[in-house]
């Protein structure tokens, strides 16, 4: 790499750019002290935001945004240049936009009014409601560069489906997030923009690769944030952030349009992409998958299938809800063990039967899972990388490199392991003991708390579900404690290769456990295939009696 390499005056334009698309009355006097690591309260201090637009940023979720702009409480344009400036502070502490289109978005806005005036109709359900999305998504205009160079100023002609399906929802659309080069990193951190950091503490990571949509959505500065999973890339940001967010199967929501570093078609031969909500309200997740299925996406989405939101599965009238605890490749670490459990007992509690699911299968995904990802060799992303002399990241110059692509023998031997292992893993879906039908199952996002910057360990806990296609969800549970700080592994002997740099985030003499306090713990609902809405259910199932249990366990305060 030369002093001179194209990818360096191509990031400089690019960072002169995204600068100049806050206003500077929206720019904070000086940067938050090194020393402040939980920077969420930075947009009621900082005095940039006025009352009423702290109110619209901190009171309502996006549900009650569109009934609060139908109802005429608010406009379309107080709710957008309230989040226009709110998300404009979190890229100022966080680093989580790639693209800002604040004008347009304050411009739409004003339509939108206008034409709400004019006729006394809505455009539709989402008539006024910002919308954020990941750098993946194509929006007419302005650039889908994934934190590449070589992709970079080279604005998209069209939008992507999805994007088109929320414009005519009535969305307002007014930036695009932060990503990991090669969207194969759980960092979101790239040569173009930088590190997005994590709000809640900003030593800790804010995941990947919709990291920025996470830290964004912490900040407030997004309630309906739309990010893509192909290996836990919605679920791992929403846990680090404490939010919620749904991977559905991949043929429910559209994905067409999107760049993601690959060659057109060649999801078609290995693991399809989802794009899901991250959100910090449970039923904003819903408002998301009604929107779209009302739409009627599979008629300009060949690889979608029919069904409306009823017919997407519901839980039954006495639900089972089914537990796994391990998946025998890393064992979780106590607080991740400690949450799942309280979450079992208060299920119980509740009245709901819950039931150890065993999965022999379950073990044997992620190995075929790294099997997919790997069918081209990253052959195409180290072209785009080399076209500006573009180098990896810290964190991937060491774990990926160029490889021969996958044979077509070796293509259709993965495959037909895949069918088996779907095959195997359907077992899980019926209690053996009653034969009754499990509505839903729980377990670890991942095996340990949200860690520290670039030490993220595995993905095997998220991706397994991206193999199966499996809608999947996060759901936090409650804040790290320091009581959660005393519990230590029952077994002192690493499982594998994976399980040993997990206990060193545990062991006292590689981490400081405190580093984890102000953390969101969180577990994982998974589904059926395309049982979104049954997912959907059973999430707000458990939410509502681990909040139930919060509000009675404050109440004796």
């Amino acid at each position: 790499m030369t002093e001179s390499a194209p990818w360096k005056a191509i990031r400089d334009r690019k960072l002169t750019e995204r600068s100049s698309r806050i206003p500077p009355s929206w720019r904070l006097s000086s940067p938050p002290s090194p020393n402040t690591l939980d920077v969420r309260s930075i947009p009621r201090s900082c005095g940039i935001l006025t009352p009423h637009e702290l109110e619209i940023t901190e009171r309502f979720d996006a549900t009650s945004l569109a009934e609060a702009i139908r109802s005429k409480s608010l406009t379309a344009e107080q709710v957008t240049v309230a989040f226009c400036k709110r998300a404009a502070i979190a890229q100022q502490v966080c680093n989580c936009l790639t693209e800002i289109f604040f004008d347009k978005a304050i411009e739409r806005a004003k339509w939108l009014d206008q034409e709400y005036q004019r006729t006394g109709k809505t455009v539709g359900p989402l008539h006024g409601v910002p919308v954020s999305l990941k750098d993946t998504f194509k929006v007419a205009g302005y650039d889908a560069s994934i934190g590449i160079a070589s992709l970079a100023e080279n604005p998209a002609r069209e939008n992507s489906l999805l994007v088109d399906i929320f414009l005519e929802a009535g969305a307002v659309l007014y930036c695009k997030t932060n990503i990991p080069q090669t969207l194969m990193a759980l960092d979101s951190d790239n040569n173009l923009f930088g590190r997005v950091l994590n709000p809640r503490n900003t030593k800790l990571t804010a995941g990947g690769s919709s990291g920025g949509e996470g830290a964004l959505a912490a900040m407030r500065g997004s309630v309906l944030g739309v990010g893509t999973d192909v290996g836990g890339s919605i679920r791992i940001p929403a846990m680090c952030n404490g939010l919620y967010g749904i991977k559905p199967s991949y043929q429910r929501i559209p994905y067409v349009g999107q760049e993601n570093g690959s060659k057109e078609g060649a999801s078609k031969i290995g693991l399809p992409a989802s794009a899901g909500p991250i959100t910090g309200s449970l039923r904003d997740c819903e408002l998301f998958f009604k929107v779209v299925a009302d739409s009627q996406p599979w008629e300009r989405d060949p690889s979608l299938v029919l069904g409306d939101w009823r017919h997407q599965g519901e839980v039954g009238s006495q639900p089972v809800i089914g537990v796994i605890r391990r998946d025998e490749i890393i064992e979780p670490l106590p607080p991740v063990g400690a949450v799942l459990e309280e979450t079992v007992q208060s299920l119980r509690r509740a009245g709901v039967e819950v039931v150890e699911i065993d999965a022999p299968a379950f073990r044997k995904c992620q190995s075929l899972a790294n099997k997919f990802f790997g069918i081209d060799g990253a052959n195409y992303m180290f072209d785009l990388l080399e076209k500006t002399e573009e180098p990896l990241t810290n964190w991937l110059s060491t774990r990926l490199r160029r490889k021969s692509p996958i044979s077509p023998d070796k293509l259709v031997e993965i495959h037909a392991r895949k069918t088996e292992l779907e095959t195997e893993m359907l077992q899980i879906w019926k209690d053996p003991k009653t034969g009754r039908k499990i509505d839903a199952i729980i377990l670890p996002v991942a095996p340990h708390p949200v860690p520290p910057i670039d030490r993220w360990n595995g993905v095997s806990y998220t991706s397994s579900f991206v193999l199966l296609d499996y809608p999947a969800g996060t759901l936090p549970v409650r804040d790290f404690k320091e009581s959660d700080m005393e519990g230590e592994m029952r077994d002192s002997k690493p499982l594998g290769n994976w399980d040993k740099p997990n206990r060193e985030l545990w062991d006292k003499k590689t981490i400081h456990r405190d580093v984890y306090l102000n953390s969101k713990l969180s577990i994982q609902v998974v589904a059926p295939k395309l049982q979104e809405r049954r997912l959907y259910q059973a999430m707000a199932l458990i939410d509502g009696i681990i909040q139930q249990g919060d509000q009675a366990g404050k109440s004796k305060l």
